[in-house]
């Protein structure tokens, strides 16, 4: 029998053990996703394409996984993604997908390795939240982009009960450093009936 990840995953716990949980859940993981309707990548893309002047500009997938955020963000148009995760396991199984210009593992808590303005848009799709990032994940990726350029994301059921999340949101919008462009509550995992917001935030 298939181990089971998705009841265990949500704990919070320390960046080491966090990338040994994903790298053993790689395997199974899009199957075990599956069989509850992951519906948050399809989402995020639409919206990061309603808003995205040339959806030919370099975007980077940040927390890619196994590549089905940037399969997602393929099928919607955007053709010059790169990826970056923690995992190995995962990251292997996105490279294999060929939606990415290129992939790469990084470390919690590292600097970005690129330059604001090196990517036009940055996703981090059911990335911030329990037993993922922390939510100071935001502020990194949001001075990874310069002006105009586009930050889309989500928190889901478990993310916005923790204030602080959106909270962080409010601090970039509430001074004019940001401007939300999209926010919308739906579907995350139907068949766990949780559900996510999706944002698309402009960096002013």
């Amino acid at each position: 029998m298939t181990e089971k990840f998705l009841d265990k995953i949500y704990n919070a716990r320390d960046p080491e053990s966090t990338r040994d949980l994903y790298d053993a859940w790689a395997a199974s993981y899009e199957e075990e996703i599956s069989e509850n309707s992951y519906a948050t990548p399809r989402r995020a893309a639409a919206a990061l394409a309603k808003f995205s002047p040339d959806t030919s500009a370099p975007t980077l997938d940040f927390g890619c996984g196994t590549g089905l955020s940037g399969l997602a963000l393929k099928l919607a148009g955007f053709d010059c993604i790169d990826g970056v995760d923690l995992s190995p396991d995962m990251l292997a199984h996105a490279t294999h997908k060929q939606v990415y210009r290129t992939t790469q593992q990084i470390e919690a808590g590292a600097p970005l390795a690129h330059k604001p303005g090196d990517y036009f848009a940055i996703a981090a799709i059911g990335v911030i939240g329990a037993g993922a990032a922390p939510i100071k994940v935001f502020d990194t990726l949001m001075h990874g982009l310069a002006r105009g350029g586009l930050f889309v994301f989500s928190f889901n059921d478990h993310a916005l009960a923790e204030p602080q999340n959106e909270g962080r949101i409010n601090e970039w919008t509430d001074c004019g450093a940001a401007t939300l462009l999209f926010r919308e509550y739906g579907d995350h995992l139907p068949g766990k009936r949780m559900k996510s917001n999706v944002y698309v935030l402009e960096k002013k």
